[in-house]
């Protein structure tokens, strides 16, 4: 399992906007193979940064099926004009088991 880490601030005056849409853009990526759940955070401390947090089967379901997949484009219509500057992406992998 990868946990995909992006790091989202949104440009002022836009979180209602952003939030929107993202309950739009969730349906695309949850369709994606691979996919096995997400959350959108947003900061208490910065209320104009977020993190998204997916988790997919492999690094390839989501650099290659979901960045390469048509749907893709309709995720960035959606979302990326809200970010300022573009996010950080980054993908982890579980040193130890959850305890959960």
């Amino acid at each position: 399992m990868i946990l995909e880490v992006a790091t989202l601030q949104i440009k002022p005056g836009q979180t209602a906007a952003f939030e929107q849409a993202f309950a739009q853009a969730q349906r695309i990526i949850a369709s994606m193979p691979g996919y096995h759940g997400h959350e959108l955070q947003r900061c208490v401390e910065d209320d104009h940064q977020y993190v998204l947090l997916v988790r997919w089967a492999t690094l390839q379901d989501h650099t290659e099926g979901f960045r390469g997949s048509a749907r893709y484009q309709e995720w960035r219509a959606l979302l990326h004009p809200f970010y300022d500057p573009f996010p950080t992406v980054l993908h982890y992998s579980a040193v130890t088991p959850s305890l959960s």
